[in-house]
């Protein structure tokens, strides 16, 4: 593909995960495959994020959380056809609609990826912001998905449960095709003795990982509960940002007198020696659109429980790789009971088979250059 591609993105902060974590993987995968990427994203001009960003970023100072700016019109307007074709990721922000106006009438195609922000599980636990969101869907938001070339969901659960939260709904395409990620940079053993080094009172512990925000959504309160009533012979182990303080005073008392560890963010190769320090991996999630710390778990070889929330959980279980149940209490508490019984090398050595089978982002890549192709 002689013209390169474009990602238009919120935010590239890794600290709110998905959307970002996403574009970061697929510029790099795309590059190690000699197709030529940009990024355009709304953060400030010198968000400390962009400093080190591989391949560079445009940042435009959107306005605000919903990060209005007209420089992204100009911008695009500057360049009259100069992509093969533009994704956009995430709703409910600037981007999509930007993103719809600058390129209405031109040949250059634009894709959108809803990466869960369709997920009805919103609806039901904020009500009100669903209204808001319902609103503004009717105003602008549908034209974003009606328009775009394809709306591209990542697993067959994120379209079942997307496709009929907004009305009205008529993209000209909806296609599924699963992100994932890249191989571990480095081997298990030395990312490991470097994560110990920096941590060294959790050498000798057998981890139950948690990687990701501390968030309500994700269950973490649900993970502390159950580990009190089973008591396995483990560490848990937090590892990420967490938003908002009241949640994170609550996990830690509620953590209180047990083998819990709050880390703080990690990324990096900090990221990818803690999934080579752990044994399993954990995300009993309410909503998780598709989680790319579980593909990254998966690529470390690592075992996955599950809530069957997490959208990607059918194809890991069928996979052999991990196990799942329900978001609750009980469910979680069975997770780690059938944790402690399993063969857990064969869901080790199960892993590694169903990443590379299924959640390879150089995959991801070739499919959405494929799609670029079907599409014109």
């Amino acid at each position: 593909m002689s013209l390169p591609l474009l990602h238009v993105v919120r935010s590239l902060n890794p600290a709110d995960g998905g959307p970002a974590e996403a574009v970061r993987q697929l510029c790099a995968a795309h590059r190690a495959q000699g197709t030529p990427a940009e990024v355009v994203t709304l953060d400030a001009l010198d968000a400390p994020w962009l400093e080190n960003w591989e391949g560079g970023a445009h940042a435009l100072a959107g306005r605000g959380g919903y990060g209005w700016t007209p420089a992204l019109g100009r911008w695009l307007g500057a360049r009259p056809d100069a992509f093969a074709g533009v994704f956009v990721h995430g709703l409910w922000q600037w981007q999509g609609a930007g993103v719809r106006r600058a390129l209405r009438g031109r040949e250059t195609p634009y894709f959108l990826f809803p990466h869960g922000m369709l997920d009805p599980w919103f609806r039901d636990a904020w009500p009100l912001r669903h209204l808001r969101k319902a609103l503004y869907w009717r105003a602008a938001e549908h034209r974003v998905a009606r328009d775009a070339a394809a709306v591209i969901f990542t697993s067959d659960e994120e379209r079942r449960l997307g496709r009929g939260t907004f009305r009205p709904w008529a993209p000209k395409r909806e296609v599924v095709i699963p992100l994932g990620t890249a191989a571990p940079p480095g081997a298990s053993e030395a990312l490991r003795e470097r994560f110990f080094a920096r941590f060294p009172e959790l050498r000798g512990e057998p981890i139950l990982l948690f990687l990701g925000r501390l968030h309500e959504k994700k269950g973490c309160d649900l993970l502390i509960e159950a580990f009190r009533r089973v008591a396995p012979p483990m560490r848990v182990v937090f590892a990420g940002p967490c938003p908002e303080e009241a949640f994170g005073k609550r996990l830690r008392r509620m953590a209180a007198g047990l083998p819990v560890t709050f880390l703080g963010p990690i990324y990096g190769e900090e990221k990818w020696g803690a999934l080579a320090a752990a044994e399993v991996f954990a995300l009993p999630s309410h909503q998780e659109n598709f989680g790319m710390a579980v593909a990254e778990a998966l690529a470390s070889g690592l075992p996955v429980l599950l809530s069957d929330k997490v959208n990607i959980w059918r194809e890991i279980v069928a996979d052999g790789a991990g196990l799942a149940e329900p978001d609750t209490v009980e469910g979680v508490t069975r997770l780690l009971e059938r944790w402690l019984t399993a063969d857990r090398a064969a869901l080790r050595a199960a892993a590694g088979r169903c990443f590379a089978a299924r959640f390879d982002i150089r995959r991801t890549a070739e499919n959405l250059v494929a799609l670029i192709s079907a599409c014109r």
